[in-house]
């Protein structure tokens, strides 16, 4: 566990900062506001101007630092960054420093290997329906420390990525917790080490009460990594209000379910009244990439869900379309990750056609085969080629699902990028 350190002890001490991505950058906002000038700024990436590379004396330089500043894509599970911590150099990151002197009472934290999110924008819109001010925050979107940031509010809600999980020593009020399955097992080592990375969050001291994906197999047979206090949440709960969010997917609703349950215990004002959350439900716009109809042409959908990068969303994803031919376009950036469960997910869908893009393509089909028998399986060069042969396939009126189980790194910057790769190509198809 890092050690328990404010944003407000650096002060006065020499701090360096590793790591300059976007998190980084409001590390440097938050130490300038502080009046703290970083000894040194080191990041992996080759050195440039005033930056030093990791491999390139930046260790060295981070060694001679009272306080090391990290971002959160830095693993813990590093022998660089264990060196530090053996020389005597606290390594902490902006979530937990922020936490370290933060009001927590008035914060949750929603993590979750996949629907952290959506859950996230969930509880923020019924939050501000409810007449509450409230900063969206963490991974999902602003630093709360960023000095540029919104300070005037009733509330955080913070997404929580298993990366930023580790670097929190004091825990926030609540913790919501929407899923779990295997993911980054690179960056955590291991299967086991990823778990109790995620789930570190909810046994920190300081959280009262852990709201749960009660649906989850895997999140019950890790419930003593929850801590003692767990409200279990299922889909099943539904009363009704959710209706009014527009979800698709019965995955959708349970994330609405834990929003409202995290809300519940936190204590925001009218979150316990289903008149009124029912009524702050409306007009909720959703998300980019998460389940969003982006066309229909010759009654074929199509949906764009890119933000999917795991087995455990894609199946839900595809769930959501049930009774209907699914053309899925799968695959991406290879993490190696165990692709038997997405197989045995989508066992007897004979309605289905898994179309395996590049990079992790080729392994996926392997699976599907030995253990999806009656799944049909293409194998494409392409997203664009996926995107033809998927509407041929579907036609005249089935859905084409981009849902890839895998992050887009390698061929495309991002999951946006890899989306708009995917509208254009749909809109390629309209008659003209």
């Amino acid at each position: 566990m890092p050690p328990t350190i404010s944003w407000s002890d650096l002060r006065g001490r020499r701090v360096g900062v590793w790591g300059l991505g976007v998190e980084g950058r409001a590390n440097l906002r938050k130490l300038d506001a502080l009046g703290v000038a970083p000894q040194v700024l080191v990041d992996d990436r080759p050195a440039t101007g005033d930056v030093v590379g990791t491999e390139a004396g930046g260790l060295e330089a981070l060694a001679a630092c009272d306080v090391v500043v990290k971002s959160p894509g830095i693993s813990r599970s590093r022998e660089d960054l264990r060196a530090l911590e053996a020389g005597g150099v606290p390594v902490v990151g902006g979530l937990g420093l922020w936490l370290a002197e933060a009001d927590r009472e008035r914060v949750v934290c929603i993590t979750g290997t996949k629907g952290k999110s959506t859950t996230t924008a969930i509880a923020g819109h019924l939050a501000t329906g409810l007449g509450q001010r409230v900063l969206l925050g963490g991974n999902f979107g602003t630093a709360p420390w960023d000095p540029e940031a919104p300070q005037d509010v009733d509330w955080w809600v913070v997404e929580t990525s298993s990366y930023q999980a580790t670097d929190v020593a004091l825990g926030p009020a609540v913790v919501a917790v929407t899923s779990l399955s295997q993911d980054h097992l690179d960056w955590h080592g291991g299967i086991e080490a990823y778990y109790r990375d995620k789930l570190s969050l909810c046994r920190r001291p300081g959280v009262r009460t852990v709201v749960a994906d009660g649906d989850s197999a895997l999140l019950r047979e890790h419930a003593d990594l929850l801590g003692p206090a767990v409200r279990w949440v299922r889909a099943g709960d539904d009363p009704g209000w959710t209706a009014g969010l527009g979800l698709l997917g019965e995955h959708n609703v349970r994330n609405a379910l834990v929003a409202r349950a995290a809300l519940v215990e936190l204590g925001v004002p009218g979150a316990d009244d289903d008149e009124r959350v029912a009524a702050a439900a409306t007009d909720f716009a959703g998300l980019g990439s998460r389940l969003r109809p982006v066309g229909r042409i010759d009654g074929v959908d199509f949906v764009d869900d890119s933000l999917s990068t795991n087995v455990l969303p894609t199946l839900a994803a595809v769930d959501a379309f049930r009774g209907r031919r699914v053309a899925l376009l799968v695959g991406g950036h290879d993490r190696g990750i165990d692709y038997a469960p997405l197989a045995a997910g989508l066992t007897g869908r004979a309605d289905l056609l898994a179309i395996c893009l590049p990079d992790s393509g080729p392994r996926i089909a392997t699976a599907l085969r030995a253990g999806a028998p009656d799944v049909d399986v293409l194998e494409v060069t392409d997203l664009a080629e996926g995107v033809r042969a998927g509407f041929q396939w579907a036609r005249p009126d089935g859905v084409v699902l981009l849902s890839p189980a895998a992050p887009s790194f390698g061929r495309y910057r991002n999951y946006e990028e890899r989306a708009a790769d995917f509208v254009r190509t749909v809109e390629s198809l309209s008659p003209r």
